[in-house]
């Protein structure tokens, strides 16, 4: 009887020996990690482009991807730089896209890339150009761009320093009115016509949230609106 134990004893042993799934020395393969292809670069349009045709090519330079994955892009277009709403989003396996635009029309667009796992770049900057219209001599200039104080952004002043920057295809003289105010629609100006593209703010309240904007005007009586910039007061 004690050697019929022993003997199941080390059956049992052997048994669960062969099951374990290998020894000590057995590698562990472990899955590749996937990654997200690299962020496209625009080519056209550039920033601040007339485009003379309404049928604008998309070009931008290839993104690559680490595990050799197959690459789509994704590529939006709005009036406005924060991109709400998007007027198109197209996809594209190739470096180009043709999308029809509206004429005498400001854009702005960017791109991502997409590889074949659902792994995504962080989109391209931001491009703005215009569409010529029939008949136009005079272009509206691009709406400005922020410079400071950062978007959103917390300083610990009662006073700022609002600049910005602004251009014109047709090379005009620009003027711009300042827009501040603790609501998120501004409409109380604060400087009027003003050449410069800085504006000084003081006497601030502390602990409070302004919103401000930009309307900038050529001199033929072409305008247009930023969009509305904040910071907030420690």
């Amino acid at each position: 009887m004690k050697k019929s134990y022993i003997y199941l004893v080390l059956v049992f042993g052997i048994v669960m020996s062969c099951s374990s799934g290998g020894g000590p020395d057995e590698e562990v393969v472990k899955p590749v990690e996937n990654t997200a292809p690299t962020v496209p670069t625009q080519l056209y349009p550039t920033n601040n482009t007339l485009c003379i045709d309404n049928n604008v090519v998309f070009k931008w330079e290839a993104s690559t991807d680490a595990e050799g994955n197959n690459i789509n892009y994704t590529i939006e277009v709005a009036e406005n730089n924060s991109f709400s709403p998007i007027l198109y989003s197209e996809s594209s396996f190739s470096e180009s896209k043709l999308i029809v635009l509206t004429k005498g029309n400001s854009y702005y667009w960017r791109i991502k890339s997409v590889d074949n796992k659902n792994a995504e770049s962080a989109y391209s900057s931001i491009n703005q150009f215009i569409t010529e219209g029939d008949g136009v001599s005079n272009h509206a200039p691009f709406a400005p761009s922020l410079l400071t104080p950062t978007l959103d952004t917390e300083i610990n002043s009662t006073s700022a320093v609002l600049s910005w920057s602004a251009s014109d295809v047709d090379g005009d003289a620009l003027k711009y009115d300042v827009y501040l105010d603790t609501t998120p629609e501004p409409t109380t100006k604060v400087a009027e016509n003003q050449l410069e593209t800085v504006f000084n703010v003081t006497d601030l309240a502390v602990a409070t949230t302004y919103y401000f904007k930009i309307v900038v005007k050529d001199d033929q009586g072409a305008a247009s609106i930023g969009q509305v910039w904040s910071f907030t007061t420690k």
